[in-house]
């Protein structure tokens, strides 16, 4: 059907240039809002009728004329109707539909998928810093970033996965003294752990029993890899930076076991320390200098952020010379784009909403020929996580929050990336256990997923060889609930390029339920295995088809596609 429908929009734009020279360039369908009304419609005549100074049903009229005189009309087209104002509604042919299930038959796990562009992204996401586990927030900007680099992928580009991480500053050192207290036996709730009254920073200091591991491993002298470091614990409690070294290699990975367990993986990490030990960050300053963009004023150094639209000017370098956080930041999307990444994605959380303003205008101020409106940013609220009817705020193991291992643990993998996935980000979400575990209906992700099983067990139980049903005979697929399911099939590809420009993976879990319902009520009206073999072939070819889309789908969220449920 994705080649009937580019037929008809050549014919389309024929037609229009028949009308009026240049028109051709109209040529669009839509959906029509009331699907009994036909399976496209064009807005055309409207958009004509004021320059031609015509009646809009006229030129609609005369359009119509046109468009019945081309051949592609003529082969796949039953009816045109004009309405209203001028809306011109198409009723395809049931043969135009059906070319669909051939075309994804014989295109399998590539159908939707565009070719090759030569163009480059690069998405940066998680981006938690190794002071403790990642929370089930992490979880969901995990599942929005991989869901986000895969529709990319599926639209030619070449996608570059990175985690930035924070391994210097405040929330380390804390880290660093929260360990060394656990190593000297010291625990939260002791005389000598931190307080509010003799530490402002006591109430970011680490309770978990998280940190209780570190520091037994780092007293027994172990050895800890991640992914991009490996250290060897000195075992010695008043050695304050070789706790430091061992407690970030060691939530680093933990991270890399928890991001493994959700199945997703990075091209690099990058590490804010390396911004400063290459000279990067002084050089992003220098830059911003040279521009004319700063100003020294109490004791620090400004930026001139209101120059570009920030609501007031923004400290760069405090009094006592360091650096606020969103000078690194500068400095490392500069790096971004010396790197060769003209487009860049960030997903992060709403609490980082303020920085974006301030980050945009270091980057115009810089001068360095970044456009306006780089970076993109993806912001996620936090997830609420209910269990038995009642909200579950602590984790024994992280202190004060819900793990993402915890919820993977309670349910599964897949269920936590559908769900994560099935809001729009910005929206507040309550993850349910007990619904993520029920094998119902009611859970989107069995739905789904029980959708493509239950056509493998039918695929078996026929025992032919899947790939020849490409060649079947579909004239007999004409029941109104085949020719919704044909339909649903072919808006899979437009699906996935509306869903990658605008950062929306919500819309492949919403077209994934539709079209297991789809495929419910089409069990519903016709038995796929009856003896008659050209009639079992088609109908088989048909549920195929939905069997591959709802795999491609579902890969695109990275969920399962499971054959047995």
């Amino acid at each position: 059907m994705l080649s009937v429908k580019q037929d008809l929009l050549s014919a389309l734009a024929a037609g229009l240039e028949k009308i009026t020279p240049g028109a051709g360039e109209k040529a669009a369908f839509e959906s029509p809002k009331v699907a009994a009304h036909g399976d496209f419609a064009c807005t055309a005549a409207m958009q004509l009728a004021k320059p031609l100074k015509l009646n809009p049903r006229q030129v609609g009229e005369n359009l119509r004329t046109e468009l019945l005189a081309q051949p592609a009309f003529q082969r796949w087209v039953e009816a045109i109707d004009i309405a209203g104002p001028g809306f011109i509604n198409i009723k395809l042919k049931p043969e135009a539909k059906q070319q669909v299930v051939r075309e994804v038959l014989t295109a399998g796990a590539q159908f939707g998928v565009q070719p090759a562009n030569g163009k480059r992204v690069l998405v940066e996401f998680v981006s938690a810093n190794p002071t403790g586990p990642l929370h089930v927030g992490h979880g969901r900007q995990a599942a929005l970033g991989d869901a986000i680099c895969n529709l990319y992928q599926t639209q030619g580009w070449d996608v570059y996965r990175e985690f930035y991480y924070n391994d210097a500053g405040v929330q380390i050192g804390t880290l660093a003294t929260s360990t060394q207290l656990r190593a000297k036996g010291v625990k939260p709730g002791d005389a000598q752990w931190p307080t509010d009254a003799d530490n402002p920073l006591s109430k970011n200091f680490y309770n978990g029993e998280y940190i209780a591991d570190i520091a037994a491993d780092f007293k027994a002298q172990k050895t800890v890899k991640s992914d991009d470091r490996e250290v060897t614990a000195s075992g010695d409690v008043d050695d304050l930076e070789s706790i430091r070294n061992f407690a970030v290699a060691y939530l680093r990975r933990e991270q890399d076991l928890d991001l493994k367990a959700f199945s997703v993986k990075f091209d690099n990490f990058y590490l804010e320390s390396s911004l400063y030990t290459s000279g990067k960050v002084e050089a992003a300053v220098k830059k911003l200098q040279e521009a004319g963009k700063t100003y020294e004023k109490d004791g620090a150094l400004w930026l001139k952020s209101t120059d570009y639209g920030d609501d007031k000017d923004r400290v760069m370098r405090k009094q006592d010379g360091s650096y606020t956080y969103f000078v690194p930041d500068v400095a490392y999307h500069i790096a971004k784009w010396e790197r060769g990444f003209t487009k860049v994605v960030n997903i992060q959380g709403t609490d980082h909403h303020g920085t974006i303003a301030r980050v945009r205008a270091g980057l115009q101020a810089a001068n360095v020929g970044i456009p306006q409106g780089y970076p993109d940013y993806v912001l996620h609220t936090m997830v609420r996580v209910v269990k038995g009817g009642e909200e579950v705020k602590i984790s024994k193991r992280a202190g004060s929050y819900v793990t993402l291992r915890d919820i993977i643990d309670w349910t599964s993998k897949d269920a936590v990336r559908f769900f994560l996935l099935s809001r729009k980000p910005d929206t507040e979400y309550t993850f349910d256990i007990d619904l993520a575990v029920a094998q119902s209906n009611d859970n989107p992700v069995y739905y789904v997923q029980y959708a493509h099983a239950r056509i493998q067990k039918m695929l078996r139980d026929w025992g032919g060889d899947v790939a020849a049903l490409a060649d079947a005979d579909l004239s007999s697929l004409l029941v109104p609930q085949a020719q919704t399911l044909m339909l649903q099939l072919a808006k899979y590809p437009e699906m996935l390029t509306s869903a990658s420009e605008t950062f929306a993976p919500h819309d492949v879990t919403f077209y994934l339920r539709e079209l297991a319902a789809n495929l419910h009520s089409y069990y519903d009206a016709e038995r796929v295995l009856v003896d008659d073999e050209p009639l079992r072939k088609a109908r088989l070819a048909l549920v195929a088809a939905c069997a591959q889309v709802l795999h491609n789908g579902l890969a695109v969220l990275g969920v399962s596609a499971p054959d047995r449920m």
